[in-house]
């Protein structure tokens, strides 16, 4: 019987081999050689890893509304973060530009620490600062606890809310003082304290 090693069914594709009819015959054998191998265990690993990051990503990313709730903007908080014994101090400006709204964080030097675009339902980079997921997750829960009552249920869902209490189970907690000065609480941590700078409330 015919025989080849790989060498052979790698040059089995040159034209002296076509001219010589032998190809043919090589050819099935070389595909039958290649299925008869199990894919690389390498390569199904990465895709196995690239699938698990893609959902991983999706059960992270922190929820937005069915539809922009209404805001009276712009609006500039005073956000104080919590977190064993630390505190940290930070300005945001939350604006409408075109269809979108933008959000500008930057500490008390006026140093920009996040900003994020938030059009069409999704969260778009603006300017050069790097991805600040936490920052992101920041304002997705202000942008729950600054949706006027009427409109909480029809945009979450799964929300409530009950006095000076509103809930997104699992996520935020958020306890109002007044409508613009309240605390907001991550399952994990940490705690947020945010006011009002430009006196005015949604």
């Amino acid at each position: 019987m015919f025989t080849m090693n790989h060498t052979q069914c790698m040059t089995c594709g040159s034209g002296l081999a076509r001219e010589s009819g032998r190809c043919a015959g090589i050819n099935v054998e070389c595909a039958a050689v290649f299925a008869s191998k199990p894919a690389p265990t390498g390569i199904v690993c990465a895709l196995l890893l690239v699938v698990f990051l893609l959902l991983s990503g999706c059960a992270s990313r922190p929820p937005l509304p069915e539809q922009t709730p209404t805001l009276a903007l712009p609006l500039q908080l005073h956000i104080e973060r919590l977190q064993d014994d630390q505190r940290q101090d930070w300005v945001l400006v939350i604006q409408r530009e075109g269809p979108a709204i933008r959000w500008s964080m930057m500490d008390l030097l006026g140093i920009p620490q996040a900003r994020q675009k938030l059009q069409d339902g999704q969260w778009q980079a603006d300017g050069l600062l790097p991805p600040n997921p936490q920052a992101r997750e920041l304002f997705a829960a202000l942008l729950f606890a600054l949706t006027p009552r009427d409109e909480l249920i029809g945009n979450y869902p799964t929300a409530w809310q009950h006095g000076a209490q509103r809930s997104l189970p699992e996520r935020w907690d958020i306890r109002y003082a007044q409508p613009m000065n309240f605390e907001l609480n991550l399952p994990k941590g940490p705690k947020y304290h945010v006011t009002s700078l430009s006196g005015e409330t949604p």
